[in-house]
């Protein structure tokens, strides 16, 4: 799987991923080195606890890991800006209900379907990708299709 992302997303994701292998590490391996000293490793909650974190920032690690190194690394700056594409924001009509929206496109990252910042990877995403304002795209999403017109680009 490619993970559609800009420069800015991959950046965070390595920002945190030298947090949670440094410093994260290091205050749960002293956790889990108090937690130890207490006795009975069996019956020691606070360890148990701490072997979970150690498990469950582990498990982040290896998820950062893989977002970074199936990345498709996208140019948002020198875009054609009528053109649908990351970061793009436009107008669009539901034919189906006549209902109006204002859409961003971003990267999965970023994207909050309620506030209408849809994923590029989306059936939604996908279908918009290099349409222009007055294009009429059918959308198939799981269950059912739909008609968008593109009003404007914003």
């Amino acid at each position: 799987m490619k993970n559609i992302l800009t420069q800015e997303n991959v950046d965070k994701l390595k920002e945190e991923l030298d947090y949670r292998m440094t410093v994260k590490r290091a205050e749960i391996a002293k956790e889990k080195l108090i937690a130890a000293a207490h006795g009975d490793r069996s019956e020691n909650a606070e360890y148990k606890e701490a072997c979970a974190n150690y498990r469950e920032n582990d498990n982040r690690i290896q998820y950062l890991l893989n977002m970074i190194s199936t990345a498709t690394v996208i140019d948002t700056k020198n875009t054609d800006k009528s053109v649908i594409g990351v970061n793009s924001k436009f107008k669009v009509k539901f034919i189906e209900d006549e209902d109006e929206e204002t859409v961003s496109l971003v990267t999965t990252m970023d994207a909050d379907p309620e506030d209408m910042l849809i994923s590029i990877e989306s059936d939604l995403g996908k279908a918009l990708v290099g349409k222009k304002a007055g294009d009429i795209v059918e959308v198939d999403a799981p269950g059912e299709k739909y008609t968008i017109e593109i009003l404007e680009m914003l």
